[in-house]
This record gives structure tokens, sequence and C-alpha cells, in this order.
């Protein structure tokens, strides 16, 4: 009997696959066996047969919508390699306070959505710890002229985790955000019963020679949740550097009205972009994140300034 299922995380050569009849292990069968290490990732929908004795093999991948890609890693000439498939959106979780929000960081994240034109959530949890919604207000200006959503939560307080598991329902989330923010805790608030524990989201699934860093699925409120330790690196890879202005969707008006037309928006006359940070069109911080990446991304890969993070 064929049915199909989504591949939650692989371990070896074995892979755990979520179906409606419940959580199944499946290996590859026949020529599948044979292609690249990244046939088959976190979120690919896959095609199973079942055998006695609850045996399963996977015979076929459902066709992608999206893909979440990076560099292979321990390799000197480019090839992407896909860590996620099938991802509707990226759910960026930082924190009020404890840790103190990092806005380089959540730029990043912005940017790593953007060049995979995957839409971008940002969430600011625990916001109980900020009573005057200083953070909160600092954020929405900062991200609101982008057009990014930001959803304030709070799971002492429940704050939030209505609009949080709507936003997740019937979709596939990729989670990320920085160590401590509440990513584990927020995921047991809107799932009984997961009992993830603190901090598991970012060190489990580490399984060996096969992936550098595996993606973990978990189902959660109708949808699911991806966690991708690693994600920052993939953002400074494979993004053409004339096209980063565009991954800043507050900058897209002013694109066409710079005077030159390969305006990098560093240091150029007549640059609309920085015109526009000047007025105050938008956050003037967000031109220098901006100024930082590009910067980054033009030192080639292989450079040891790259290397060194310079």
């Amino acid at each position: 009997m064929i049915t199909t299922g989504v591949v939650l995380t692989r371990t070896g050569s074995t892979y755990r696959i979520h179906t409606q009849a419940g959580e199944v292990t499946a290996v590859l069968r026949g020529k599948l066996k044979h292609r690249d290490d990244d046939r088959i990732v976190a979120g690919d929908v896959v095609e199973l047969e079942r055998h006695a004795g609850g045996h399963a093999t996977i015979s076929g991948v459902r066709p992608r919508r999206s893909v979440l890609v990076r560099r292979a890693a321990g390799e000197r000439s480019p090839r992407a390699q896909p860590i996620a498939a099938n991802v509707d959106q990226i759910v960026i979780v930082a924190a009020a306070r404890s840790p103190e929000p990092s806005p380089p960081m959540l730029d990043r994240f912005l940017v790593i959505a953007a060049a995979n034109r995957i839409p971008a959530v940002i969430v600011l949890n625990k916001v109980d710890l900020d009573p005057e919604r200083v953070v909160y207000d600092q954020a929405q200006r900062r991200y609101g002229p982008a057009g990014y959503q930001v959803l304030a939560t709070s799971v002492p307080q429940l704050e939030g985790l209505a609009a949080l598991r709507d936003l997740l329902r019937g979709r596939e989330s990729v989670l990320a955000g920085q160590s401590g923010v509440g990513k584990s805790s927020l995921l047991n608030a809107l799932q009984p019963g997961l009992d993830l524990r603190i901090g598991d989201i970012s060190r489990k699934w580490d399984t060996g020679k096969h992936t550098t860093r595996a993606a973990l699925v978990v189902a959660v409120a109708g949808g699911y949740v991806v966690d991708t330790p690693g994600l920052r690196e993939i953002g400074t890879w494979g993004i053409d550097p004339e096209l980063l202005a565009a991954c800043f969707p507050e900058f897209r008006p002013f694109l066409d009205q710079c005077r030159f037309d390969n305006c990098r928006h560093l240091a150029e006359p007549g640059c609309a972009v920085r015109e526009a940070a000047g007025q105050g069109a938008f956050e003037r911080d967000r031109l220098t994140s901006y100024q930082r990446i590009y910067e980054e991304i033009s030192v080639p890969s292989w450079s040891s300034d790259r290397r060194r993070g310079r």
C-alpha cells in the first residue's frame, strides 16, 4: 500500500516520517539510494510503501514548492545543499529581554528569507519583561516600513499565542532565532505534550557523517515547524551583491531613482536609497545593516578575510 508523509528528520540511513496514521520510520528504496545525498530533506513530501511488520520504504518524492539551501559544508567549490523543503514562511523569534534583541541578526535572517523568496514574520517573545513595550515599539518602527509583521508574545501571560497558532496553522514554517529567545517554550505552549526541553531545538539532530547539521520538523498547531541549526550560515552565501538591496523591502521604491544604474548604495553620489534614509523613510540603521552584509558577501568565499569574519 502506498501512502504519503512528511519527512521529520534523518538519522543515518533512516527517516522519521509523519503520516496521517502516525509516525513511521523508513529507508530509501531502489534507485533513490544511488542519488545525491541531498535527495531528501526535512519537509519533503514522500511516497511510502508499507510492508508487513511495520517496515516502510520511500519510493518517491513529490515536487517541492520551495527549498531552503546553503553551501555544502567543507567544499571549496560552491554547491547548493538543500536543508528544508516546502517552506511557506520563516518565523524569526527574538526576545524583548534576556537575551537583548540583536537587530543586525534579525536583519540577516530577513535577508535569508528574502533571498530565498520566502515570506518572513518577526515574533517578539518575552514581552512581559518589557512592560512599557519599548522594544516592541522599536521593532515596529524598524520593520514596519518594510512591511514585516511583528507579533508580540509571552508564554507566562499567554499573550499572542492564539495569533501565533493561527500563523502556523496549515503551513510549514522554519523557526529561526538565537539561543534563549524562547522557541522551545513557545512550541510547548502551542502543542501540549510536545515536551521539548528548553534549549532542545538548537542542539538536537546532529546526525553525523551524512549531514553536517540536520533539520528537525515537529507537527504543531495543524502545521509543521522546521528548526534548522546553523540557519545564519545560509545568508552569506549565494546572494548576488547586486541583488542584495532588493532583499530590504523598504529600499525597493527607491532603487530605480539612483543616479547610477549600478549604484551600490554605499558612497555613490545621487543615491536615492541613502537620501531616503536621511529623510526618515526608514530606519537609517537598516541601511547600515545592508552595507555590512554587502561588504561581507562581496568578499570571495575562499578568502582568508571572509573565513576570519572580517
